[in-house]
């Protein structure tokens, strides 16, 4: 490691983690901790207070996107650490929340040290990045890239019928700011990598070059009621049958397109969803991806052809009522290099390599220069309550994402 380099104090980060894990913990040891849910809420106000603290100013946009500012030298477009704090249903303790109190931890080294750089640097938690309870994912870092609008997402409902503009107002974080609209010098995110390769290589960096193409797809059916004894297979209008056929063909269209391909149908739902009577309605969602964009869309293709084929053999009505995609995307180039660089100066090995999760950096690649910074989980493992990593697996990462961002921050 080079004389003049930066570290981060390792223990004080790993003290935040630990707080973390008390909001909102899991049955097993991880975390539920949903967007803006009341466990959300509290984390929300902890972070706030830690970024305060750490001498930074604090606002919230009006899709409770959380911006912590510590001012530069020049009144210049600022560079931007962010990820999120919310998790799924059954997740684990780091995910996105690495990235969010890395980024804090950036702030407060520099506080520590009396650092002033040239341009601001700001910290932000993006609301409902997982997509748990609102969809689809990346929600609100879509609206500040000009991707959707904020009307459509205010919209959005949960499982309840509670739109996401009545959840900001119930757990307190619908702001004022202005969401988005706004010059951004760069963008950099770091993020446990979801993944096995790192740990595959024995190295504790990896540079993600690329993203997957991701599609999702809302699919609703539509069927009749009728008891489940006497009524004839002939005339059943089935749509759990539906769904089922159309979740089970996703599932083997995974497998032709496999190991590079991934498709799954992680929701189905329906209705009266009782036992004794057919089902008049089901709500389907798949997910697939792949590392060719034009492999994503032959596979889109195939799901249209599954839902003729589900439609005709059950007898009912489908439609696919919603789509989105992610993903697909190139990251900076300019940022590779400086992360490349930094981390030669720092005696950190590195591995490039293609992201296949979801993330904010998508999205802020469209609108600034972004990079996205891999540290190691065991066996690859997330969206799980055993999700685990230790705190010499991130500080590498963490320690190059504090010097490239500083870097960034002086040109």
């Amino acid at each position: 490691m080079q004389q003049n380099s930066l570290t981060v104090d390792g223990a004080r980060f790993w003290s935040t983690i630990d707080a973390s894990a008390e909001l909102g913990k899991g049955p097993r040891g991880g975390l539920r901790r949903l967007a803006l849910d009341e466990s959300d809420g509290e984390m929300r106000r902890l972070f706030i207070r830690w970024c305060e603290e750490a001498g930074a100013k604090v606002s919230v946009d009006r899709l409770g996107n959380i911006f912590a500012r510590r001012e530069g030298a020049e009144d210049l477009p600022p560079v931007l650490i962010g990820s999120h704090l919310d998790t799924q249903a059954s997740g684990g303790r780091f995910d996105g929340i690495v990235g969010v109190l890395a980024g804090l931890e950036v702030l407060r080294s520099l506080e520590d040290r009396g650092i002033e750089t040239r341009r601001p640097i700001e910290v932000v938690d993006w609301t409902n990045e997982e997509g748990a309870r609102f969809q689809p994912p990346m929600l609100c870092s879509a609206v500040f890239a000009g991707k959707v609008s904020e009307d459509w997402a205010l919209a959005r409902t949960d499982d309840a019928g509670v739109t996401l503009a009545e959840a900001l107002a119930g757990v307190g974080f619908a702001g004022s700011a202005p969401v988005g609209g706004r010059e951004i010098d760069s963008y950099f995110e770091l993020h446990i990598e979801q993944g096995p390769a790192l740990a595959a290589e024995g190295l504790p960096v990896g540079l993600v070059v690329g993203s997957y193409a991701s599609m999702g797809m809302r699919i609703e059916i539509t069927g009749d009621t009728g008891h489940a004894g006497p009524t004839p297979m002939a005339e059943r209008k089935d749509a759990i049958f539906g769904a089922s056929l159309i979740a089970v063909g996703v599932n083997e269209m995974g497998r032709r397109f496999a190991p590079e391909g991934k498709a799954t149908a992680p929701r189905i739902e329906a209705w009266p969803n009782k036992p004794g009577i057919i089902s008049e309605r089901a709500t389907l969602y798949v997910d697939f991806r792949h590392p060719e964009p034009e492999a994503t869309q032959a596979m889109a293709r195939e799901v249209e052809v599954l839902v003729a084929e589900a439609a005709s053999k059950a007898q009912v009505e489908v439609e696919i009522a919603e789509r989105w995609e992610f993903g697909g995307v190139d990251f900076s180039a300019e940022l590779l290099t400086l992360l490349r660089e930094q981390a030669g100066e720092l005696g950190i090995g590195t591995l490039d390599l293609l992201s296949q999760a979801g993330h904010d950096a998508y999205n802020m690649a469209l609108i600034a220069p972004t990079a996205l910074v891999f540290t190691p989980c065991d066996g690859g493992l997330s969206h799980n309550e055993r999700e685990n990593t230790r705190l010499e697996d991130q500080l590498p990462g963490i320690n190059l994402l504090l010097n490239a961002v500083v870097g960034r921050a002086n040109r």
